[in-house]
């Protein structure tokens, strides 16, 4: 008897979850999961999935490699030929992953183990003045530091995603940053600097930075393993607070940092600005700036 690929009493969700990032954004992928999990048929050889996606033989064989390395589906032999047997899990659980797949949004709000549902208070009663608020949103247009991109002109959709790393590092020079900046478990912010241009002042400036690792719409629930990442952000010692994603950024972002930094700047007294750079906007600095990310 085959045994069952997932452990369904581990933890449901963990599953799903696991399920929905490996297909992510990956289209072919997720035709296959589809051929493979279609109709009442338990197993489909690779010549059956080809047919059913219109995919190369080769293209089929290393998506199921894929899915079957991540016991989305089994690999077994029939009569010497290759195919894939649905997991009995997934199969019950298809059309919800499906669903989370297609609304990235939706699947931010999933609770797991690893991932536990962080609620955010609709809102916080601050004993202030508003007098003493003063947080402004910028956008990368603002910050004189990076005043070439003004003649960056690209299609929205026109920009490769460079490694997280590389572009920490490109902004640093950009800034003349010469520090080191390395990455560990429960840092504050990913760059800290003190170089940061805006309307002709140089201000202490934080930056989180999401690398290609994270898909689809960048929520809360990505930033950080307890979804804690813009609360530590907010900590550094900072004036200006800068998010960075290569996709499309949510709107609960831009709250949340809203709403931190009202918080900093009633208790400080002092102006605090935030922003994100989403994918467009990083395109744009990588090619007004080029040369700091060769």
């Amino acid at each position: 008897m085959p045994l069952s690929v997932s452990d369904v009493r581990s933890s449901p969700k963990d599953q799903i979850a696991h399920a929905v990032e490996v297909l992510g954004h990956a289209k072919q992928r997720l035709e296959v999961f589809k051929a493979i999990y279609r109709g009442k048929k338990k197993i489909k050889t690779v010549n059956e999935i080809a047919r059913a996606t219109g995919l190369k033989r080769i293209r089929v064989l290393q998506e199921a490699k894929l899915l079957a390395d991540n016991q989305i589906v089994r690999a077994i032999r029939i009569a010497g030929a290759l195919a894939y047997e649905k997991d009995p899990f997934y199969s019950a659980q298809k059309n919800r992953i499906l669903r989370y797949v297609r609304d990235p949004v939706a699947f931010s709000g999933l609770p797991t183990k690893t991932r536990p549902l962080v609620i955010w208070p609709k809102s916080v009663a601050i004993n202030m003045p508003k007098s003493r608020i003063h947080a402004r949103y910028i956008t990368i247009d603002d910050i004189d530091s990076f005043r070439r991109i003004a003649r960056m002109r690209i299609d929205p959709e026109d920009y490769v995603a460079i490694p997280e790393s590389k572009f920490k590092n490109g902004i640093a020079k950009i800034l003349g940053e010469r520090g080191k900046f390395k990455d560990w478990g429960g840092e504050r912010n990913d760059l800290y600097t003190n170089k940061v241009r805006i309307s002709g002042r140089r201000l202490p400036a934080a930056f989180a930075f999401k690398g290609k690792g994270t898909r689809g719409i960048l929520t809360p629930r990505h930033m950080g393993k307890n979804g804690d990442q813009i609360q530590r952000l907010f900590k550094t010692p900072a004036s200006v607070f800068i998010v960075q994603y290569w996709g499309q950024i949510h709107e609960s972002i831009v709250e949340q940092m809203a709403e931190f930094a009202k918080v900093k700047s009633a208790f400080e007294g002092s102006l605090v600005q935030y922003g994100i750079i989403d994918g467009s906007d990083s395109y744009r600095l990588l090619k007004a700036y080029a040369w700091a990310f060769r």
